[in-house]
């Protein structure tokens, strides 16, 4: 494994035990009724830059950046997880069907992608958003359901190359039914394309995500990161530039990460990228 590899790794670890802790620090906050330490202001720590007490420094309301950043990386693991568990099923199983089956269900299966494809993305998350309801659980389903379609795609791509192979064909002659043939046979030889979606889709998510709650529609009352960075765009002219260093430093980290573990695992699991480095 690369070092390249190594350090990305041991970079969505820090982040997923910030996640972890973040998420702790909320639900005793939640469990013993009082308002959590990243939310609590002190108008004497206004403004603070980054210190000994404050590796980060404050905010407007004398927050703890630190804090408040260890909360965002929560949220962004919830969403990317949440949202990968609605658009990667739901994409997996659209491809499959119109993969295998072809016909009539392939035709449906491609003409709901390319309309869904066609939709203003934002517009349609913004609108299910305010549909559900604004907060997480509306990320959650908006960014979910306008971001299989690429899961989709790629999943019937690889049953179309896989349902005439010889495995396949010995498995209909031994009278296998169609669901045991896609999901004990077809299925686990295209995992690997379910692993790499998940590794692109999740830094996506995050992104999509703090889009949103910059606009304002997001999440609420919680320190997303998007939310952190409409805080902090208006105080860059007065030389506050902390708050908005960190946060977009561990954005781009985040991402980077992600996709540079994407890009391997595509390289070490795809046959066709095999083959051709052989």
């Amino acid at each position: 494994m690369k070092f390249s590899v190594k350090l990305c790794l041991a970079a969505i670890a820090l982040y997923f035990c910030a996640a972890v802790f973040g998420e702790v620090q909320y639900r005793v906050a939640k469990a013993r009724d009082v308002v959590p330490a990243y939310n609590v202001p002190c108008e004497a720590l206004r403004y603070s830059p980054p210190s000994w007490s404050h590796p980060m420094g404050t905010d407007n309301l004398g927050r703890d950046v630190a804090l408040r950043l260890v909360q965002g990386a929560r949220i962004a693991f919830h969403v990317g997880v949440m949202t990968s568990l609605i658009a990667i099923p739901l994409g997996v199983l659209l491809g499959l069907l119109g993969g295998y089956f072809g016909g009539k269900t392939d035709s449906f299966v491609t003409w709901l992608c390319a309309t869904v494809a066609s939709m203003p993305g934002l517009l349609f998350i913004l609108a299910i958003s305010m549909v559900i309801g604004q907060g997480l659980v509306g990320v959650y389903f908006g960014i979910g359901l306008t971001t299989w379609v690429g899961v989709c795609r790629t999943i019937r791509a690889e049953v179309m190359k896989h349902k005439d192979r010889a495995y396949v064909q010995a498995a209909r002659v031994l009278g296998y039914s169609n669901a045991r043939i896609l999901f004990r046979h077809v299925l686990p030889n295209v995992a690997h394309v379910i692993l790499v979606q998940f590794s692109i889709r999740f830094p996506g998510a995050v992104a999509t995500e703090v889009f949103i709650s910059f606009l304002g529609i997001g999440v609420q009352g919680e320190p997303s990161w998007g939310v952190m960075i409409n805080n902090a765009r208006a105080r860059l002219w007065q030389g506050v530039w902390w708050e908005m260093t960190f946060v977009t430093a561990a954005i781009f980290a985040l991402v980077l990460a992600f996709n540079h573990l994407a890009d391997w695992l595509r390289d070490r699991l795809d046959p066709a990228t095999r083959e051709r480095r052989s």
